[in-house]
């Protein structure tokens, strides 16, 4: 047992590598049957396996847990260095949840090229675990870059019409954002020595490396450009919509799901412990800027004709409360805009399942083509309302208990913030509300609409665990605060201006107790 502790996160890491090795020699012809199965299993395998650090980060510890840390390029003082805390492990169980959901969500909308599409849906699985688990620089960077191949060849290959133009739009974004952030690494590698994300902030920490506000906003800038882009943050949002649209279901799912919390996540690793000065400068503008995306973001999804962009362009309305929540530099509102990364991965990936469900049946996404659909298809109009509900933020669903927090922890340090960002759950009620009437309510529109077939128990049982997963998350919220509250704190006291406590631990980049493997 303590061996797999000691090696845990390199097998949660390369398990989908694996998986992908064993589809290979596999023939799209006669076999894709068993390709669905091997992917399937592989990515329950990794789910269950991700449980194990969950339940090694007790409510109220500090510090990375199952740290490992090996010389991997010496002369460039790169290092194979991995670890996980209170806000990171969620977010690879939720990536290790939605692998195999996006497997069962394509067991029949994929049907040429199977292989390739689920080697690299596990790719994409590799890569975001990558992200969430580096704590060296050079890793972090590779394994940014690395996700974005995996999902642009699934939205490229397996999307719909606008497929290419939407996969090139995507790579072009994100790789313009990586750049800066690219830039900014190389400067802390240049004058620090190492790409080691502890040894760098102990550096900043301890005054070894002084970074004067000019420069310490240089750097913050070139790091926050490439996560707003993926975030997505107004105005650097216009790929999301495209995306979303034309990927695959799987695709939307992860892209949904956990990709675009990577931007939140980069925040919290790097920008704010890192600058904090140059976060609370830039604080004020980013505030303005998460409110423009939120009222935006549900005005916008209001008048969308086209179901899946409507979906797409809600999550980037919650996206804003995100960004609206780390920066008002409040306990409650920091852990509520982590709580909203998670509730969202649950109820937009659930989403864009449904919307999938609805286009394998019609071939189409036009909310006017529909209409009526809740006689024919019951069972699916249930799921689908329910889901509706914990979207917007009904009370005991997982969608409340986020924004509630940051709407809450935001009006006490900046209440005119609040007031407007609150009017995006209105807007959010109208439009998901509207959206449910004129798909499912009336007469149905012709006899395509009259024939539909309800879900089918695969389906069924799919969205069942999504659904009540919501409601867990709603009812359930403080097993996962408690978890990540400490790494929260500790955050916030890393990002008062000009101070920096001795001895922090900062949860992000201390280790714990537990002395990490070296080799």
């Amino acid at each position: 047992m303590n061996l797999l502790h000691q090696n845990l996160l390199s097998i949660l890491l390369f398990l989908p590598l694996a998986g992908s090795l064993l589809l290979l020699p596999l023939r799209n012809r006669d076999q894709h049957v068993l390709i669905r199965w091997i992917s399937l299993v592989v990515g329950l395998l990794a789910f269950l396996l991700s449980f194990v650090p969950v339940y090694s980060i007790p409510p109220g510890s500090s510090g990375i847990k199952l740290e490992v840390l090996l010389p991997w390029i010496p002369q460039w003082n790169i290092s194979y260095h991995l670890g996980v805390d209170g806000i990171s492990i969620f977010l690879v169980h939720l990536i290790t949840l939605l692998t195999p959901i996006g497997v069962l969500a394509s067991w029949s909308e994929i049907k040429h090229q199977v292989k390739e599409f689920h080697i690299f849906l596990l790719l994409l699985e590799m890569g975001v675990i990558g992200v969430l688990i580096s704590l060296d620089f050079f890793l972090f960077f590779f394994w940014w870059e690395f996700s974005l191949i995996p999902l642009a060849l699934l939205i490229g290959i397996w999307g719909h019409g606008r497929r290419i133009y939407a996969a090139v739009k995507f790579v072009l974004f994100t790789m313009g954002g990586s750049i800066f952030m690219m830039i900014a690494i190389l400067w802390l590698r240049a004058h620090t020595g190492t790409f080691d994300m502890v040894e760098i902030h102990r550096m900043i920490e301890s005054g070894q490396l002084s970074l004067s506000p000019r420069t310490e906003m240089w750097l913050f800038l070139g790091f926050f450009v490439a996560f707003a882009v993926k975030l997505p943050m107004f105005p650097l949002h216009t790929w999301l919509p495209d995306a979303h649209t034309e990927a695959p279901t799987a695709g939307s799912a992860d892209l949904a799901g956990v990709l675009l919390k990577l931007g939140g996540y980069g925040i919290i690793r790097i920008c704010l412990p890192f600058f904090p000065n140059a976060s609370h400068a830039a604080a004020p503008y980013i505030g303005v800027l998460s409110v423009i995306a939120i009222v935006y973001g549900a005005l916008l999804s209001m008048v969308q004709p086209n179901l899946k962009r409507l979906v797409a362009y809600s999550s980037v309305s919650h996206m804003g409360f995100v960004t609206l929540g780390l920066f008002s530099f409040n306990l409650m509102a920091f852990q509520g805009a982590v709580y909203v990364m998670l509730a969202h991965g649950i109820t937009s990936s659930a989403l864009f399942l449904l919307c999938g469900m609805l286009y394998e049946r019609r071939h189409t996404y036009e909310i006017r083509e529909f209409g009526g659909l809740a006689t024919p298809m019951p069972r699916y109009a249930s799921l689908f309302l329910f889901t509706s509900l914990a979207a917007i933020g009904l009370p005991l669903l997982c969608g409340f208990v986020g924004e509630f927090l940051v709407l809450g922890g935001t009006f006490q340090t900046q209440s005119h913030w609040a007031v407007w960002a609150a009017t995006g759950v209105i807007f959010s009620s109208c439009y998901m509300l509207w959206a449910y009437q004129r798909v499912f309510y009336g007469e149905a529109v012709g006899p395509q609409n009259s024939g539909m077939k309800d879900i089918n128990r695969r389906e069924q049982w799919t969205m069942v665990a999504l659904c009540g997963l919501m409601l867990w998350l709603g009812v359930h919220a403080n097993f996962f605060l408690r978890r990540y509250e400490v790494s929260c704190q500790t955050i916030l006291q890393m990002t008062t201006p000009n101070a920096r406590p001795e001895a922090s631990g900062m949860t992000q980049m201390q280790p714990s107790s537990q002395p990490a493997v070296r080799r």
